[in-house]
């Protein structure tokens, strides 16, 4: 098992950044991350992942660009850095763990963080 806790949230003005991070506990090796967020009322979409252990990407087009996802394995800790913030990036931010699957699907990953707020202000 993984437990997932997401830090880093907040209120920023349109053009702005923020860095958020997901200390990871567990049996971290097992798993390949994610970076989800959703919007009342829409579905839980996926940003950016790592695809594989190589360390291949996905991004979701919107944020091509924009936001990267890295990771820093000596201390367990996931990141998403997001540039150039625009008001419909606001959403509750999710970081997910996965052992198989698809990267994008959200029935692939078998652990969640609790969410971390974004808001974007125009």
């Amino acid at each position: 098992q993984v437990q997932l806790v997401e830090s880093g949230g907040g209120l920023v003005q349109t053009g702005g950044s923020l860095r958020l991070s997901c200390t990871v506990s567990g049996r971290t090796n097992e798993y390949l991350l994610a970076w989800f967020r959703q919007v009342p009322g829409k579905k839980r979409e996926a940003v950016t992942a790592y695809l594989d252990i190589n360390g291949n990407t996905y991004y979701t087009d919107s944020v091509k660009g924009r936001f990267a996802i890295s990771s820093d394995n000596a201390r367990n800790t996931l990141f998403l850095q997001m540039y150039s913030l625009k008001p419909e990036d606001t959403a509750v931010y999710y970081c997910a763990a996965r052992r198989g699957g698809t990267a994008t699907n959200v029935v692939s990953y078998n652990a969640w963080g609790q969410g971390t707020q974004v808001t974007v202000s125009s």
